[in-house]
């Protein structure tokens, strides 16, 4: 039985003149944050003040690269991405936001990759393992953020890395424990309630059932709530209020 589990969001998404998601109040209940490292979204000055929040607010403080499509968001798949052109900017965008967390007193204690590459790295080994490898040669004590079962973690566990197994609260999953595309009916859960209680069985059964009605394995570590997601802060207090009640501590890693 799992005693703790970590909650997770992706934040600092905001750039320029754009704003995006409830940070200030998703930093409230979350317990680590992957901060936009300026490729998919984000900016210099977003990113310091979302590292300010978390220091504030005793958050974890993570990086989220990205693929260099903001206009997508990132979560445009890349047909055949340039290995080296893909290691050098994984380099360059935790490089980028540990830097503002040295200046501010902090550091970067682990990497969740975003959008496309995170799920193009969670079903290829060899991508998989070239994204690890960058996080690796940038600083080998930074934990991975790996969805659970998948090519990313298992080739993390390979390098013995230190490791993060994640679970998604409000996305629905495939057979092979990867992500059923947003595009597709059911895909985005969208009730907290639901939600909640989906991801206590995932915490207790180490289970979770496909769109397809089959069972897949996996053992949270941490929960990601997304924070572009409208109904995010309330996703993330259901969340946090079920799993506390059913006895599990919600704290960092």
């Amino acid at each position: 039985m799992t005693h703790s589990v970590d909650l997770n969001a992706d934040l600092g998404e905001s750039f320029g003149a754009w704003s995006m998601g409830s940070d200030d109040e998703l930093l409230d209940i979350v317990t680590s944050a992957n901060v936009a490292c300026g490729f998919h979204a984000g900016d210099p000055l977003v990113m310091t003040e979302t590292v300010r929040a978390c220091i504030t607010k005793g958050v974890n403080i993570g990086a989220h690269p990205g693929f260099d499509d903001i206009t997508g968001f990132g979560r445009r798949r890349m047909h055949n991405p340039e290995p080296a052109k893909t290691a050098s900017s994984i380099i360059y965008q935790i490089g980028a936001l540990q830097a503002i967390a040295k200046t501010e007193g902090a550091q970067v204690t682990h990497v969740k990759l975003h959008g496309a590459l995170a799920n193009m790295a969670s079903e290829d080994d060899a991508l998989a393992s070239l994204c690890l490898d960058a996080v690796q040669r940038t600083d080998s004590e930074l934990a991975i953020v790996a969805m659970a079962s998948t090519s990313l973690q298992s080739q993390a566990e390979k390098l013995n890395m230190p490791l993060l197994r994640e679970v998604f609260a409000d996305r629905a999953y495939n057979d092979n424990g990867t992500l059923v595309s947003r595009g597709t009916p059911g895909a985005v859960i969208h009730d907290p309630a639901m939600a909640a209680e989906r991801v206590l069985k995932m915490i207790e059964t180490h289970r979770v059932e496909s769109i397809n009605g089959v069972d897949v394995k996996l053992i949270p570590d941490t929960i990601c709530v997304h924070g572009d997601n409208p109904e995010a802060v309330r996703m993330a207090d259901a969340l946090r209020n079920r799993i506390e009640k059913a006895g599990i501590a919600v704290r960092g890693y």
